[in-house]
């Protein structure tokens, strides 16, 4: 009988394939990018847009200058800046049109992904590799999901980016309480 453990562990069991595969170069050259720029900037879509808010909160605890695309306090993008974007397909329109204009600027461009050639991975200077599958995606990566739409990937992106954070905390030295001293205390 199926039930809500059975669910559990499939999920994890589908986590756990997606994301050993991950490289840990592609995650150091990522981290490099964010602590060598003046300020990043974050950009996804629908639920891969809810985990990079996530992480620009993250990254703000951390102490780093950091903008999610589209907010109305977003102030421009410019050459000394990052443009972090999460997509799966790497080829979201509106998303392809943002790294676009930072590309036009000379900003740093960085990918989370399943496609590394995509029209964004295209003009990406970063990228890190999830091959957690989509069926928004046409390609086989030898895994298969029982959650629906693109939800693997978008929880591995979470996952990743969280890993992330804790890279960024070794680098920069600081640690929970540091990142507690940043949080929100007008809740």
């Amino acid at each position: 009988m199926v039930n809500l453990q059975t669910y559990i562990s499939q999920i994890l069991d589908e986590l756990r394939n997606a994301l050993i595969p991950v490289s840990n170069d592609q995650g150091e050259k990522l981290a490099h990018a964010i602590t060598n720029s003046r300020a990043v900037f974050v950009a996804g879509a629908g639920r891969s847009g809810l985990a990079m808010k996530s992480f620009a909160m993250r990254l703000m605890h951390l102490g780093f200058e950091t903008y999610v695309v589209g907010e109305t306090l977003t102030p421009n993008i410019t050459d000394r800046d990052v443009l972090l974007v999460g997509s799966g397909s790497g080829s979201t329109g509106s998303l392809v049109g943002i790294a676009d204009k930072a590309r036009a600027v000379g900003a740093a461009i960085c990918l989370i992904t399943i496609q590394e050639d995509s029209p964004v991975g295209q003009m990406a200077d970063t990228i890190l590799t999830i091959p957690a599958p989509t069926p928004k995606i046409d390609v086989d990566l030898n895994l298969a999901s029982v959650q629906p739409m693109g939800s693997l990937f978008e929880q591995s992106l979470l996952l990743t980016l969280d890993a992330i954070i804790l890279l960024l905390m070794d680098k920069t030295g600081k640690d929970t309480d540091a990142m507690f001293a940043r949080h929100a205390n007008l809740e």
